[in-house]
């Protein structure tokens, strides 16, 4: 169909050039995220088990949502009336790993916060096997609220937008003050450690290092959340002002494509938030990126030993050879 015939022509192929960058940026910096993060043994397990399920779900994104987005465009501009049943598959696959990646992050900011608060009991109450049981319970939530929305189980009318507009809101309000707890936490116990006495001067720097561990890692899942939100927040908008304005309107619609395309685009981000704030992760991305880029070195270089190694023995017959003559 011509550009003249459509009025999202432009957006649509916009879109489709977009995502088609990200996708790719999101597959290759997610999965040497996941590698990076099974070689990261000084990780928390409850804390390595979240994080994995979120980078799991962006690789999914990469991989599987932003593929169909993309066909899902250019048969738009094929035909601007998709089947009903390409919508409710488009509908599954991209909620459930949206709702995924939403409830995980607020489900890190709830583990950091009783790090911080429980200290020693941490460990007893917060086990890896709650932790996975936790993270398999997120991943099936998602996928039958999917469901239910893809293929409209129940009636999707103003009253079921209300419900979701404010089960997210308060998710995102929920996990603000959770952060805005663990900031208040750990400047009171970094002041009650300070207080100690000089006796206990060894105690007091095991307890300040292992502060200094829980804040750092805090303040790199806030800045996960940080980037999240700005990523779902223009969905969550939109959302909104589905109760007041007509959807099918062109300026509704434009923002509809572009707010899932930003929302999309926060699975390449994401593991760019990890090297960046978290040092464990940072430096096993390296330690495998140093693998990566020396490897061809370490070929060339055997390669050039075996040249010359034959080209050695090659000589050395030769002179025996003479030696042998005369």
């Amino acid at each position: 169909m011509a550009a003249t015939e459509n009025p999202f022509y432009s957006i649509y192929v916009a879109n489709c050039v977009i995502n088609a960058f990200s996708s790719y940026t999101a597959i290759m910096l997610n999965i040497l995220t996941i590698h990076a993060m099974r070689k990261t043994l000084s990780l928390p397990k409850p804390l390595k088990a979240l994080l994995l399920s979120l980078v799991v779900s962006d690789l999914a994104v990469g991989l599987v949502v932003q593929p169909f987005y993309i066909a899902t465009m250019v048969k738009l501009l094929i035909n601007p009336s998709p089947h009903s049943s390409i919508r409710s598959w488009y509908s599954f696959v991209t909620n459930i790993f949206s709702w995924n990646s939403f409830f995980g992050v607020v489900a890190i900011s709830v583990d950091r916060l009783l790090a911080i608060q429980l200290h020693l009991r941490y460990q007893a109450l917060v086990t890896p096997k709650r932790v996975v049981a936790v993270v398999i319970s997120i991943w099936v939530f998602s996928a039958i609220l999917s469901l239910i929305l893809a293929f409209r189980l129940i009636p999707i009318n103003n009253i079921t937008v209300v419900v979701l507009a404010v089960v997210m809101g308060l998710c995102f309000i929920c996990t603000a003050i959770i952060y805005c707890k663990i900031y208040i936490t750990v400047r009171r116990h970094t002041s009650q450690i300070n207080v100690l006495q000089v006796p206990q001067q060894q105690t007091r720097n095991g307890e300040l290092a292992n502060e200094a561990r829980q804040r750092k890692s805090a303040v790199g899942t806030f800045f996960i959340y940080l980037v999240f939100l700005i990523c779902y927040l223009p969905e969550y908008c939109r959302l909104l002002l589905t109760l007041f304005l007509n959807q099918g309107t062109i300026p509704m619609l434009t923002f509809y494509y572009f707010s899932w395309t930003l929302l999309f685009f926060n699975s390449s981000l994401n593991p760019l938030v990890y090297c960046w704030k978290m040092r464990n992760i940072r430096r096993a991305v390296m330690n495998i990126m140093r693998g990566i880029f020396s490897r061809p070195q370490l070929n060339n270089a055997t390669l050039n030993s075996d040249i010359e190694g034959w080209s050695n023995s090659v000589h050395l017959t030769v002179h025996s050879r003479r030696d042998t003559h005369f």
